[in-house]
């Protein structure tokens, strides 16, 4: 799968040592930046060039981090066609892509530790879109939502 990864300084170092073990699951990897740790960084400028890919189908699905995640997740979230969720347990890493087609998982690169946060990414990597109708039927409001806020 192409996998897109993007952090900001709070999460730099968790991306890099994800990006290195998903890489070595046979995932193909877009490093969307940061490429160097600058503390004086923003992550929507690393967060919404990974979004737009996910979206466009460059990248299949997409992994942000900041220090909490909870920015990244916002940042993320504000391209239409990306469904990110902030997650920290391994039932809604594979339950938010069975049920909700999530697309993109945030992360905190100072509230998750390195075995967990590749734990909860492997699960969200491996995890398929069930396609119920309804699910489908709740994705096609959402899409509607996307519309209506561009409109």
């Amino acid at each position: 799968m192409k996998v897109g990864v993007a952090a900001d300084h709070g999460g730099f170092d968790l991306k890099e040592r994800l990006r290195e073990a998903i890489a070595g699951d046979d995932h193909e990897v877009a490093d969307f930046g940061a490429y160097e740790l600058d503390p004086g960084d923003d992550y929507p400028d690393y967060v919404a060039p990974l979004a737009r890919a996910v979206a466009s189908g460059e990248v299949e699905r997409g992994i942000v981090i900041c220090g909490s995640g909870v920015g990244a997740c916002i940042a993320a979230n504000k391209t239409p066609g990306v469904r990110a969720a902030l997650v920290f347990d391994s039932f809604s890493a594979h339950q938010g892509v069975e049920d909700d087609d999530m697309n993109v998982i945030c992360l905190g690169g100072r509230v998750t530790g390195f075995e967990l946060a590749l734990d909860l990414v492997r699960i969200f990597l491996g995890a398929s879109f069930k396609g119920d109708e309804r699910f489908r039927r709740r994705l096609a409001k959402i899409s509607a939502l996307e519309k209506e806020k561009r409109g």
